[in-house]
């Protein structure tokens, strides 16, 4: 799920909008809920849908039940938008998911008491999955998006949604740093602008030493693919414009968005299931010649 989409489109080195409504029937736990979103907003569903439909499968790679529980709740025409669940797609979505479940679990497992900050996360359900009974979790999300998500994940003691923009950098004010802090940003930087993308790294390095930012990025060659309209399934859904593209090979730039920035490196999925997933995917990482390849990436970096 992203953020915002932005008002001009571009992509490269360091030099969003979306709209929707949602409608309220539906009884008070979310049965049959109706969601309508649109543009950039509305890919939280087809991450959702990808999640579900990976974790029915009896040989998963992500055990996600809240997700199908969700898939089930609410009213919104999946297959007619999305098409069926391919299970390439699928499959692949879920270890990415699961590379940043691995993350959040080594955090967790330096700093039980720590605090999680999830920018933009839309309807993931990470936290069903990962946490340990005593981090903090803290959601930052569009106004439209967070109504959504406090609909159908009502927050809890430890756990709050927070309907700000995660550019809107006042989110980190929410956050007590004093038993450690991991942000992540999983589908969200490829639909800022380039420079956005630099300050908001920039402000959690700022702000947030010591702590960490697990982000993923698109290649270039996809990046300017969804600029051109040509990323589009049968049945007309058309992804939304994706500004930042990063090849594999570029991230030791991030490191120049701020001085405190003091590592940043590649996160590897997990191996999968079938010859891509289990023998192909894993080393192509590895071989420059393909490694720009694959669709998208995942990163950590660490603060000072």
């Amino acid at each position: 799920m992203a953020d915002a989409g932005p008002n001009g489109y571009g992509y490269g080195d360091w030099d969003g909008t979306g709209t929707g409504n949602r409608d309220g029937d539906g009884d008070e736990d979310g049965k049959g809920r109706r969601i309508e979103l649109s543009e950039v907003p509305e890919t939280l569903l087809w991450n959702l849908y990808m999640r579900a439909a990976e974790a029915r499968r009896a040989r998963t790679v992500l055990a996600d039940p809240k997700a199908v529980e969700l898939v089930d709740r609410i009213d919104y025409p999946f297959e007619e938008t999305f098409g069926a669940p391919s299970p390439l797609l699928a499959q692949g979505h879920a270890l990415r998911v699961r590379t940043f479940d691995t993350a959040v679990r080594a955090f967790l497992d330096e700093h039980p008491d720590g605090t999680v900050v999830t920018l933009a996360e839309g309807l993931e359900t990470q936290y069903w999955r990962v946490d340990n009974g005593r981090a903090r979790w803290l959601c930052v999300e569009l106004p439209e998006t967070a109504e959504v998500r406090r609909s159908l994940l009502p927050d809890e003691e430890r756990r709050r949604t927070l309907a700000r923009s995660a550019l809107d950098l006042s989110w980190r004010d929410e956050v007590d740093p004093a038993h450690g802090v991991l942000i992540t940003a999983q589908g969200l930087l490829m639909y800022l602008r380039p420079t956005e993308v630099k300050d908001l790294i920039a402000g959690c390095a700022e702000r947030f030493r010591g702590g960490a930012l697990v982000f993923d990025a698109v290649p270039r060659w996809f990046s300017a693919r969804t600029l051109r309209g040509e990323m589009r399934t049968a049945q007309g859904y058309q992804a939304p414009p994706m500004p930042w593209g990063m090849d594999a090979g570029e991230l030791p730039k991030v490191r120049t968005a701020h001085p405190a920035i003091t590592d940043v490196r590649e996160v590897p999925p997990p191996r999968g299931r079938g010859f891509y997933y289990g023998a192909l995917a894993p080393v192509m990482r590895w071989l420059p010649a393909v490694r720009n390849l694959r669709p998208t990436m995942t990163a950590i970096a660490r603060f000072s």
